[in-house]
């Protein structure tokens, strides 16, 4: 696949990276020398300086021949413009953008980038998908990460065995045994910086970071095994009232949520504006480095504080403090992957990298087959991946255990006419199921062709 790539900052440069190591064509165009030349030095791509706008820069670049373009610079219009100029001049067939002003993405606006006005395939905004994220977090409290598939279905945890998991130490195999009703499957181990498919005969150890694949109704119960039986938070403090902490609120509020919310907000004229725009929650100006605003929002009495500014050194440094202070939990938002291997030694439970969710909502569209979503895990070192089986699928109509499957995937769930399945070696994948995968990225390749279109079917 040839694909262009406007923005070599870190999501740019993220992207990039998965792309060229998966053997694509990728070229990347940005208006720094610096970034592009590091780009160059360091991954198997072509780097142009230019305006990614600009006909001519595209020209270059190869757009006459690309399949995709995603526009991932700073600035909104320069990301819009990149595409209409690829589809007007070029006729990129896949056009993908990030737009992160919230102005453009207001509901009664959806028509602007219809294929007669700004002609963009995929809009991603990445303070509602972080702010996804935190909400998600939220919720289940006991999970690193989470995320949802098949129409909210199924649900794929990050869970953390600690000292103290009833589970440690025991076969897999007899798990399921102990334990027939719940419908939930271990698909991936984190153990000493290594990931891996476990098998039936494997045990969890403790400190080990375990993924699974479960159905929604399942997810407290799955936790709870796990020894995680932390109750929602219901007295949450936000720092940062910018476009994800706003969203966060709006949710929350929009959602019925019983949470106390408060949010810090350093700026005063935005204080303003978001204290206009929510109706049940506390905003104060003031900073989130100050102990006695922290004070002032009852940090010692609350069980959460989220710390989404746009500093990382602000995020990380409000969050210790605010643990210093009493609060229960901290979580913080984190784009620098030099500061993310910190977080556990000072203290901060959990934290979210934008750019990781931002590449993956990237890779779904990437990805060739009929694969609806992908979620990235452990800096590209697996991926959870949700696809249609085809007719022509060679998985379809045959029991599981005598698929000839890579060691490198496991299968978590099949989505069946509004249904979730747990699977196991008597199941057969009709086709239109979708299947929830949890692949090694040296086994990506592996599962697109599963569910391709075979030539011979036409």
């Amino acid at each position: 696949m040839r694909v262009i790539i406007c923005g070599a900052g870190q999501v740019g440069y993220g992207i990039a990276e998965r792309l060229a190591a998966e053997a694509n064509d990728v070229s990347v165009i940005d208006m720094s020398a610096t970034l592009v030349q590091r780009i160059r030095d360091t991954l198997d791509v072509r780097g142009f300086v230019g305006h990614g706008s600009h006909p001519d820069v595209l020209a270059a670049a190869g757009a006459d021949q690309a399949d995709m373009i995603i526009a991932v610079t700073l600035y909104d219009e320069v990301n819009m413009t990149a595409c209409q100029v690829a589809h007007s001049l070029f006729d990129v067939p896949t056009k993908i953008a990030r737009i992160r002003s919230q102005s453009y993405l207001q509901a009664h606006y959806n028509n602007l980038f219809s294929r007669e006005h700004l002609p963009i395939d995929v809009i991603i905004s990445p303070e509602r998908e972080v702010g996804d994220v935190v909400l998600r977090r939220i919720a289940s409290p006991g999970a690193t990460d989470i995320v949802q598939f098949a129409e909210g279905t199924v649900t794929m945890m990050a869970i953390e065995c600690r000292d103290d998991c009833p589970v440690i130490n025991t076969p897999l195999s007899q798990l399921t045994e102990l334990f027939p009703d719940l419908s939930a499957t271990v698909v991936g181990v984190w153990r000493n910086d290594r990931l891996f498919v476990p098998h039936s005969a494997d045990q969890l150890l403790a400190h080990d970071l375990v993924y699974v694949i479960a159905t929604r109704p399942q997810v407290k119960r799955t936790l709870s095994l796990f020894g995680h039986d932390e109750a929602e938070a219901r007295r949450i403090i936000i720092a940062g009232g910018g476009n994800i902490g706003l969203y966060v609120a709006e949710q929350m509020e929009a959602r019925q949520s019983r949470a106390k919310v408060k949010i810090i907000e350093g700026d005063h004229a935005r204080a303003v504006t978001v204290a206009d725009r929510l109706r049940r929650t506390v905003v104060l100006h003031g900073s989130a480095l100050d102990q006695q605003v922290l004070v002032e929002a009852d940090i010692e009495d609350s069980e959460l504080m989220v710390s989404l500014t746009n500093d990382d050194q602000v995020n990380i440094l409000s969050a210790v403090m605010a643990k210093s202070l009493g609060c229960q939990s901290t979580l913080a938002l984190i784009n620098d992957p030099s500061y993310q291997g910190f977080t556990e030694q000072l203290g901060i439970d959990a934290h979210i990298n934008p750019r990781a969710v931002t590449i993956s909502r990237v890779l779904q569209h990437v990805r060739r087959g009929r694969i609806r979503q992908v979620h990235s895990v452990q800096k590209g070192s697996a991926e959870v991946i949700e696809a249609e089986a085809l007719e022509t699928s060679p998985l379809v109509g045959v029991p599981l255990r005598e698929l000839d499957l890579p060691e490198d995937i496991r299968i978590g769930a099949v989505y069946r006419d509004g249904e979730v399945l747990k699977p196991d070696g008597d199941t057969k994948i009709k086709a239109k199921d979708r299947v929830v995968i949890f692949a090694m990225s040296t086994a990506v390749r592996q599962v697109e062709q599963m569910f391709r279109v075979s030539l011979e079917f036409f």
